[in-house]
């Protein structure tokens, strides 16, 4: 199928000339279309499919790059070619900023505009080929129900869990039980899988013999929903269980433990979780198992294990140490103001109060550890930070209740994120404030952000998150106002004429300069001198 092309520029002969001797049949493009101004060539863009686009950057009323910009918003996979001359280029990155992918220069060459297309004309075939296969992937995901369970285990174990918008959008998909759901997990894990010597086609082998197994041992059951989360471990998701199917399900599981011994020569480990009754609870659940399998299998391998035999007190103060203090510690140095760090540690220690199982003294020590990582991370203020570590610990040992050891830690939580997003503010207030000084003493020079950075010895990517964050506008945003105030007020100066206020507030070129500086005030230079 052939491409569909459309030339836009104010000159006719300039338009003609393409059409005539770019060679577009054998180039895979039919006729091109022709326009010889912004508005005729969206008017076409609106009622016709278009592949590639070429223009001139400089035409009256609608620019190039008004015209790409308003291009893209209609076709987004357009491929634009803009043609510039020399003294243009300032025009030619301004298109690209907007969506142009190429640019030719005047006089131009009719070789270098077709190696242009043909590049086009791979690009938009890759976007094609992309395109096919995300739909025949779509097709085979709705055909295959095996694919289509093992992703939705895959999201409901996930750290993040299942949000009730996407488990609509599942249960729709796999008629998921509406109401009164129990929810319960099995982790199935082939042992010793990494330490066996094995060559990595009987590493494939096994996986996918280990993966069919489980399938098949568990085909009976309406609710079960399989998935494979790594190379050697399978979760199989159930819901609504009878008593007689959990029964059924344990003759399987046996079933699926001894193909793996007899065809393979590996035990598998079976871990059973609790029973929930909320989507929530459901990444919690296959921590749970994990952790006793874990355990367990230091002892022996093969067992099937039920969660009557997780230590739950062992487990929470697992999750403390590996888990819920590296989130605290991540919290308040992401969360812009102290209130959800504290929701989060007060989130804790309700998860940690009503548990019998948990003594006073892990309590306490959960508060330490807390501290002292706070402590460890304090980059303001090391003086006055040491004063009131010394002061909260002291506090904690001579707490008496768990209702103590809550008002302490978030105290010292709140303390802690007052001085340290002080000082945060401060240290990045000088920064910013040394940075503008910078650029206002250098506008008329051509600066990238990587060099701002490198003069400061920042990383440039960060260094543009920080300014933006301090000013409240891009670098390239502010450097853009200082020229334009410091043009306003040369323009004042009627001796000084337009061009040599270009050239004096750092532009290139004269066009440009008046290009920007409508695009900014609303006038163009003339009218901004004659008005004032």
């Amino acid at each position: 199928m052939l491409l569909k092309a459309l030339i836009v520029d104010d000159e006719p002969t300039h338009v003609q000339g393409l059409v005539r001797y770019i060679k577009w049949k054998e180039l895979g493009y039919d006729t091109p279309f022709t326009a010889e101004s912004g508005q005729e060539a969206l008017d076409i863009l609106r009622n016709t499919s278009i592949d590639v686009l070429i223009s001139d950057v400089s035409m009256p009323v609608m620019t190039g790059i008004e015209l790409v910009e308003e291009a893209k918003a209609i076709q987004a996979q357009l491929q634009v070619l803009m043609i510039s001359g020399y003294n243009e280029f300032e025009f030619v990155q301004e298109a690209m900023n907007v969506g142009a992918q190429a640019y030719v220069l005047k006089p131009i060459k009719v070789e270098e505009v077709e190696s242009k297309l043909t590049g086009f004309r791979k690009t938009l075939t890759k976007l094609k080929q992309i395109e096919n296969q995300a739909q025949e992937l779509q097709q085979k995901v709705s055909g295959s129900l095996d694919i289509v369970r093992e992703r939705f285990v895959s999201d409901v174990i996930g750290e993040a869990g299942i949000h009730a918008q996407m488990l609509h959008s599942w249960g729709s998909l796999l008629e998921l039980p509406a109401s009164n759901q129990e929810i319960g997990l099995i982790v199935l894990g082939y042992d010793h899988f990494h330490s066996s010597v094995q060559d990595a086609r009987e590493r494939v082998v096994i996986s996918n013999g280990f993966l069919r197994t489980v399938h098949i041992g568990l085909s009976d059951f309406d609710h079960v929903y399989v998935a494979k989360t790594v190379t050697d471990e399978i979760v199989a998701l159930h819901i609504n269980l009878s008593p007689l199917e959990r029964a059924s399900i344990e003759k399987q599981l046996a079933f699926i433990q001894n193909v793996m011994q007899e065809q393979y020569g590996s035990t598998v480990t079976i871990g059973n979780s609790r029973v929930c009754t909320t989507w929530e609870d459901v990444p919690t659940l296959y921590k749970e198992v994990k952790f006793m399998m874990a355990r367990f299998r230091l002892m022996e391998s093969g067992q099937v294990l039920h969660y009557d035999r997780l230590d739950e007190s062992e487990f929470q103060q697992f999750r403390l140490r590996e888990e819920i203090i590296p989130e605290i510690i991540q919290l308040t140095e992401d969360a812009a103001d102290a209130h959800k760090v504290v929701d989060y540690v007060n989130n804790v220690f309700d998860m940690l109060l009503p548990q019998p199982s948990m003594p006073f003294t892990y309590i306490q020590a959960f508060g330490m550890a807390l501290l002292s990582e706070l402590a460890r991370k304090q980059t303001w203020n090391k003086e006055l930070g040491g004063e009131m570590n010394l002061e909260m610990w002291q506090k904690l040992i001579d707490c008496r209740s768990e209702a103590q050891i809550r008002e302490v830690v978030i105290d010292y939580v709140q303390r802690h994120m007052v001085i340290e997003k002080k000082g945060e503010a401060s240290q990045r207030h000088n920064l910013i404030g040394k940075v503008s000084e910078y650029l206002e003493a250098h506008f008329q020079e051509h600066i990238t952000v990587k060099q701002i950075a490198e003069i400061h010895h920042l990383n440039a990517s960060y260094l543009s998150v920080l300014f933006k964050k301090e000013m409240g506008k891009t670098i390239s945003d502010f450097l853009q106002e200082t020229r334009m105030n410091k043009a306003k007020e040369l323009l004042n100066n009627p001796s000084i004429k337009v061009y040599e206020v270009s050239e004096q507030v750092g532009f290139q070129t004269a066009a440009y300069f008046a290009y920007l500086f409508k695009k900014t005030t609303g006038y163009t230079p003339q009218e901004y001198r004659d008005y004032h």
